[in-house]
């Protein structure tokens, strides 16, 4: 709870500090852009205020997602923090789009701006400003995890390449005479929405669900295989988000057909335990698969089935395999892989090859997806 708060704490202040510093700006540009009628400089201002309205925006959705979970909403709030992305994307997306309509309207029917040197020390004061805000916002987001700080720090940055671009303009016109303008509008409002389309998707992608980075889904296998070294290993690993740093889980483990009901329930809880303190995931089940131990023949039965499997390419993976001799029975899950043209015409092709290399068999394949590495 202390590290949630403190989390918090972190991203409202780092916040207010970007609402400070963006105003401020927003002010100074508007000033300059009004006075040297640089349309350029004067939609830089608007992109800054836009900037502080996302911090606004993150501090809302920040107090929104640390509101502890109730009775509707048990998982807690911790995903209004990817819609607070969501809008701030949209905002990017809409300044972007204003300030293209406006730029455009400026090449149209051009205006000869005039330049003032404390004018263009202002924006040159304004771009190492905006640079060090953005270094700063992007580490503090990646440090605490908060994809809106990321995307605001992310912008920063792209702010000082455009306020940089705005003073390239305007020596180009007080040395050649030159007026670049209105087509460097367009090109800052291009530079914006992109940014705004980016942040967009990203965003969509975690809301609708992504897959488990490679070395975090290896690190808590290992943390459950490593429960108890009868564990032969873990499969099926699933992770639903509920916003940053709040992962729920599921996996499945491989033990020995002689296991107890008491050694299972000691042994999981110790998983449990162990992936919350290491990797601060809650698992929330972890399921058993049965393992042959008492006729040496499932051994082989085993070896011949994995290899008929995996005769087929797109086969990732088998596991949780268990046969009855007596009852004339046989189960296990396969691992389809996505770059397979048809996966379901896969699944059935590999059942029916093992079927029949095992006429005899009650054969039950589990179809599975490749949901983590």
């Amino acid at each position: 709870m202390d590290s949630m708060q403190n989390r918090e704490q972190i991203i409202v202040r780092t916040s207010v500090i970007g609402i400070l510093a963006n105003v401020a700006l927003a002010t100074f540009k508007a000033a300059v852009g009004l006075f040297s009628h640089s349309i350029a400089i004067v939609l830089d201002a608007v992109n800054n205020l836009t900037d502080a309205l996302s911090s606004v925006i993150t501090i809302i959705g920040t107090k929104l997602a640390s509101r502890p979970a109730d009775k509707k909403h048990p998982f807690g709030h911790g995903r209004a923090e990817y819609l607070t992305a969501l809008v701030i994307s949209v905002i990017i997306l809409y300044a972007g789009v204003t300030a293209f309509v406006a730029a455009s309207k400026k090449i149209i029917a051009p205006t000869v701006p005039q330049y003032a040197p404390p004018s263009l020390i202002i924006v040159a004061v304004a771009v190492v400003v905006k640079v060090a805000l953005g270094l700063f916002v992007k580490a503090t987001g990646k440090r605490v995890n908060s994809d809106s700080l990321v995307a605001t720090g992310q912008d920063a940055l792209m702010d000082s390449i455009i306020s940089a671009s705005t003073i390239v303009a305007a020596l180009v016109f007080v040395f050649f005479g030159l007026s670049l303008e209105a087509w460097l509008g367009v090109i800052i409002s291009l530079a914006i929405i992109k940014s705004g389309v980016e942040t967009l998707r990203e965003t969509l992608s975690k809301i609708l669900g992504e897959r488990i980075d490679a070395e975090t889904a290896h690190a808590i296998k290992k943390t459950i295989a490593s429960a108890d070294p009868e564990i032969r290993g873990a499969f099926d690993l699933v992770l639903n988000n509920y916003g940053p740093d709040k992962h729920l889980g599921s996996a499945h483990i491989e033990v020995p057909d002689i296991w107890t009901a008491e050694k299972i329930d000691t042994v999981t809880r110790k998983i449990v335990a162990e992936v919350y303190e290491k990797h601060h995931v809650i698992m929330t089940a972890v399921g058993v698969y049965s393992v042959n131990t008492k006729h040496d023949s499932a051994a082989q039965i085993h070896e011949r089935v994995s290899k008929i499997v995996h005769e087929h390419k797109d086969i990732l993976q088998m596991h949780g395999f268990f046969v009855d001799e007596e009852a004339k029975k046989m189960r296990f899950d396969i691992i389809v892989s996505f770059d397979s043209p048809n996966m379901q015409a896969m699944y059935n092709h590999v059942v029916a090859d093992v079927r029949e290399a095992f006429p005899d068999y009650d054969v039950q394949v589990q179809f599975d997806f490749d949901v983590s590495d």
